[in-house]
């Protein structure tokens, strides 16, 4: 990217006052996608073909064509089948979807309908973490605008297209963020992941056809139909193309969230869109994704760039975008004991080897953190890590072992030093 990234006009998020009212947002080319889908132009078929060419890999930390996800949906049968949109934002470290609810919901809805009607969708669904409040009645609101329009609801702009939109808040567990855990939430059951396959295309709400989309993903949509694949794929990274909502915290000058094209350097975000590590203390370490991606040495980043190819040849995933920064003076025992202490406080339990293993992590590293450890807990730890790893029914597992055993990896000298040594007798 070099310094590409300078030059670069936000599209998700606008410098437009605001744009949360339908009619400023009416006023800025808002709602044409949709028209345009609905028009003559357009064929659900043709809508999933631009989007799978646009290559809008998902935001919310998987990384999939979305284009392609949407291609598995079997062919209607004139029975329900939904669209459920995952606000839950819930991994430490992420914060971006709050601030397209609160700054272009609009852009959001339009998305979620044009995705809805190229897989004939009856119904979607928002899901948003309870902690959400404020954000929950700004989308109630900008819902009730876009019913007003017309751009909701039955034979939407005089089309043969029907769909309702409805918030469901969550009630505070991280699990829910897991797509089937939260399909079992919006059907009033305990947030309890499912064994797949079947897989939500098949057989997901209800038992119907289920696609889950996260709500940059389909942000982008309105913005591929009006402007096409082409002009979506020349921004950012080759393979990871499109703009990004980066959430900076931690230890910088200037924290928040900066819409930048893929493939920003992650150095160049620090010191030039964050403002530098805080006090000029010294770059230590960072978490590019969110807590589950696993952390990177400040002296290792020299060349690594914020997309899924590049992070992944330097050991971590882009995740959500969300960077955690952390200074030379950052006690990265604590920060991995903070870390354990969440994934085992949030998992389901219902998995043996998430249930027992994230407390066993946690209870160690309390050890370590508490002067009591020894050498060998550092094997043990990581020991559990790989007893855990693809053992169960979901990912938290993996995200719990993953940030574990790469931060003792990267940093074993300060978890060595926190413990004690064995002591044997000697004959």
């Amino acid at each position: 990217m070099a310094s590409e990234w300078k030059n670069f006009e936000p599209v998700l998020i606008p410098d437009i006052a605001n744009l949360r009212n339908i009619d400023v947002y009416l006023d800025n080319g808002g709602y044409e996608a949709l028209k345009a889908v609905l028009g003559s132009e357009w064929t659900p078929s043709s809508v999933i073909g631009e989007v799978k060419a646009a290559n809008i890999r998902g935001r919310g930390g998987a990384g999939f064509n979305a284009g392609l996800k949407w291609s598995f949906m079997p062919e209607p049968d004139g029975k329900p089948r939904y669209l459920a949109c995952n606000g839950d934002e819930s991994e430490p470290g992420t914060f971006k979807d709050r601030k397209l609810f609160e700054f272009n919901p609009h852009l959001f809805i339009e998305g979620a309908l044009i995705a809805a009607y190229a897989m004939q969708c009856t119904t979607i669904y928002l899901y948003i973490r309870g902690e959400y409040i404020d954000w929950i009645h700004m989308m109630d609101r900008a819902l009730q605008q876009a019913y007003d329009k017309g751009f909701i609801g039955e034979n939407i702009l005089g089309s043969d297209f029907s769909v309702d939109f409805y918030t469901h808040s969550g009630a505070g567990a991280y699990i829910c963020g897991e797509e089937t855990s939260m399909l079992e939430s919006l059907e009033g059951k305990r947030g309890y992941p499912r064994v797949k396959p079947p897989f939500p295309a098949q057989n997901g709400l209800w038992g119907r056809p289920t696609t889950i989309n996260n709500i940059e993903t389909l942000a982008n949509v309105p913005l591929v139909i009006n402007k096409g694949a082409d002009w979506f794929t020349s921004i950012g990274a080759r393979n990871h193309p499109g703009s990004i909502l980066y959430g900076i915290s931690g230890q910088v000058n200037r924290p928040g969230v900066y819409e930048l094209p893929s493939g920003v350097p992650i150095l160049d975000l620090i010191h030039e869109v964050a403002g530098g590590v805080r006090n000029g203390k010294k770059l230590k370490a960072v978490i590019p994704g969110g807590s589950s991606t696993p952390v990177l040495r400040g002296d290792k980043l020299e060349g690594v760039t914020m997309d899924s190819d590049s992070l992944r040849e330097a050991g971590s995933m882009l995740g959500t975008a969300g960077l955690v920064v952390m200074d030379e003076d950052t006690d990265m025992v604590d920060v991995l004991w903070r870390i354990a202490h969440f994934y085992h406080h949030e998992s389901c339990g219902q998995c043996t080897p998430c249930r027992e293993g994230t407390g066993w992590l946690e209870k160690v590293l309390l050890k370590i953190k508490n002067g009591e450890g020894e050498i060998r807990d550092l094997d043990l730890l990581l020991d559990v890590t790989t007893q855990m790893e693809g053992r169960t029914i979901c990912a938290l597992a993996d995200a719990a072992a993953w940030p574990v055993r790469h931060t003792i990896n990267r940093f074993r000298d300060e978890f060595e030093a926190r413990c004690k040594r064995s002591t044997f007798a000697t004959a």
